[in-house]
């Protein structure tokens, strides 16, 4: 019995390409718009929890990205809903600054600059 096992996976792997088609996850305007609109909306929660001193900064940009982006209202409300999540997400971990909430805000800022970049890069007429 496990001549025949050893057999079959010997048949599996020889059976396998040699360069394997990897899959790669190409996000789509909407799906960079809606994360990136989950970041801001996180930022906004956590750079208040942690002292920033940016006030609505991070409203204020989603407002300005709803109104350069939201042609549709379907899309605005993706937009606005993502917002919600990142913001509620976090609202319901932290109440106070902790060493993790201030990682979160720098791997989100990084996130953000890095689709930012990209959808200009790929978008942008």
């Amino acid at each position: 019995m496990m001549k025949l096992v050893l057999a079959a996976l010997v048949s599996f792997a020889l059976a396998a390409p040699v360069h394997p088609v990897r899959a790669q996850t190409v996000m789509t305007l909407d799906d960079s718009l809606q994360r990136l609109s989950e970041i801001l909306g996180a930022l906004h929660y956590l750079r208040s929890v942690c002292g920033g001193s940016e006030g609505n900064k991070w409203r204020t940009e989603m407002q300005a990205l709803i109104d350069a982006e939201a042609s549709t209202a379907d899309r605005k409300t993706r937009m606005v809903t993502a917002f919600n999540r990142g913001y509620g997400g976090f609202q319901q971990t932290y109440r106070t600054c902790t060493p993790a909430a201030e990682v979160a805000v720098r791997r989100y800022l990084s996130e953000g600059a890095k689709i930012a970049r990209e959808v200009t890069a790929r978008f942008a007429n």
